[in-house]
């Protein structure tokens, strides 16, 4: 049976909340992070921010998928991480 587009409508809202929800717990422990690494004190341009950041998911992508392949390959590769980063550059 096909639902009301009214039922439709409550569902995607509910899920928009949800996704909403989502990001802010993301957001707040990507924060936490980058905070405890330093960054809140830094006086970094925003772009420029963004491209590390951009380049560090890259990296933990090509890793492998999850936070626990991530998080061991960044043990593991600490000074490759910067000479990657610079010939990417």
């Amino acid at each position: 049976m096909k639902k009301p587009s009214r039922q439709i409508r409550e569902e995607i809202a509910r899920l928009q909340d949800q996704l909403r929800a989502a990001e802010t717990r993301e957001a707040e422990r990507i924060g936490r992070i980058a905070l405890k690494a330093g960054l809140g004190d830094s006086e970094i341009e925003e772009g420029a921010l963004l491209s590390a950041f951009e380049e560090a998911a890259a990296r933990f992508r090509k890793a492998g998928a999850g936070p626990k392949s991530a998080r061991g390959s960044a043990a593991a590769e600490p000074s490759g991480a910067g000479s990657g980063a610079a010939s990417e550059a």
